[in-house]
Formats: structure tokens, sequence, C-alpha cells
């Protein structure tokens, strides 16, 4: 076991750089997700709201005059981070490819040396 080809030691390093990779686009996409999902709250609250409105503006509270600007604001954010998911989306599972394909390298390798 302590003989490990140059080739298959880069291999595992790859392997465990992905890995690492992958758990941070995982934490990327939660963090997106629940982004999301606060705008999503926050325009059914919007929508119900009756009177007064204020908006965060840093650490103000601004009145806000007009309902539906906010409103707008909030779906283009929306908007923007679907876009973020979706891009998220598509490096995680290009990512999970190679996690996979190193894994079968790997598996294989170790199995020959075995042999």
């Amino acid at each position: 076991m302590n003989n490990i080809s140059p080739q298959l030691q880069n291999q595992i390093a790859q392997f465990q750089q992905v890995q690492q990779q992958l758990q941070a686009i995982g934490t990327q996409k939660m963090q997106m997700n629940a982004q999301k999902k606060e705008m999503e709250r926050t325009l059914e609250e919007l929508a119900k709201a009756q009177g007064d409105v204020y908006k965060n503006v840093g650490s103000l509270l601004i009145k806000v005059d007009d309902k539906a600007t906010v409103r707008d604001e909030i779906e283009e954010a929306m908007e923007t981070v679907d876009v973020r998911i979706k891009s998220i989306e598509r490096q995680e599972k290009s990512l999970r490819e190679k996690f996979e394909t190193l894994q079968e390298s790997i598996n294989k390798a170790m199995g020959q040396q075995q042999a």
C-alpha cells in the first residue's frame, strides 16, 4: 500500500479537491435556496400588507410609498438568485461527474495494486 504510484497519488489529491469543492458548492446552493425562500415569504407578506410598508436600507428602515416598486425589486432579485442556483446546479453536476470518474479510476487502480 505504501508503494502508491505518483499518478495514483495525484488522482487521490484531485479526488479530495473535488470532494471539497462539492461540499462548498452544496453550502452555496443551500444558502441561495434559503435566500430564495426568504424572498418568497417577503413577497407573500408584502401582498398581505395593509397600510404602511417599510424596507431595510443598510441599518435604516425607510417608508415605501409604492409597494409595487418594492415587489418588482424583490422579484428581480429572485430572478438573479434563480440564475445563480441554476449555475450552481450545473457546477455541481459537473463536479459530481468528475468525482465519480475519479472514484472509479482510484478504485480500479487500488484493486490492481492489491492483486
